[in-house]
């Protein structure tokens, strides 16, 4: 199952489903997280990690456990150390999340350049997205980057949340614009210079 059906699913009204399609749902969640997984809790919510073979995977805010609850102790080496430098992260840290070894099997050629560019900005800096399109060789595809950061499979540690419009505007972020603000104030970005807008800027 991939990330999209998985939200198809968690988005479901359980009053619609009878016994049998629960236990269907049940298992066709299992089946996307896998062997290896954590829950990491945040003061907003929580945050889920998949882990695939040697790599993380997939990381995403989830804050629906009707189907799944993953565990809160890391149960691999990967796992705990994911933990530790988000544990030092949220103390206020200049973490590299390049430390952690991730892997993405799903997206396009286009997608995977998105995310590898973003992956390399730094602690507590911000690139537009408009940066991300010239630095991919593909300069006008500036809204299609855009769509991309919005599909990022593994938030934070690829962190779609430094990527800003060129014109100062704020953009958009698949945890929620709050979420976005909070984790640019934790790097010690002055967030109140941005503009609060989903617009994502081509100039």
């Amino acid at each position: 199952m991939n990330k999209r059906l998985f939200k198809t699913v968690v988005n479901i009204d359980e009053r619609d489903l009878n016994s049998n399609d629960i236990e269907q749902m049940s298992k066709l969640v299992t089946t996307f997280y896998g062997q290896e997984n954590l829950r990491y809790d945040l003061h907003t919510g929580h945050i889920d990690i998949i882990q695939k073979h040697s790599h993380i995977s997939k990381i995403f805010f989830n804050d629906d456990s009707r189907f799944f609850e993953p565990p809160s102790t890391p149960r691999t080496d990967l796992l705990r150390k994911t933990k530790d430098i988000l544990d030092r992260y949220f103390e206020g840290d200049p973490v590299d999340f390049r430390e952690i070894s991730v892997e993405i099997e799903d997206g396009t050629l286009f997608q995977q350049l998105v995310w590898e560019t973003i992956h390399q900005i730094p602690h507590g800096e911000v690139r537009s997205y408009k940066w991300i399109a010239e630095q991919i060789g593909r300069p006008k595809a500036v809204r299609a980057v855009g769509n991309a950061t919005g599909n990022n499979p593994i938030t934070i540690i690829i962190p779609c949340h430094r990527v800003i419009g060129s014109n100062g505007n704020l953009g958009g972020y698949g945890g929620g614009l709050e979420r976005k603000r909070q984790l640019l104030s934790l790097e010690g970005y002055p967030v109140k210079e941005l503009k609060s807008t989903r617009k994502v800027s081509s100039k």
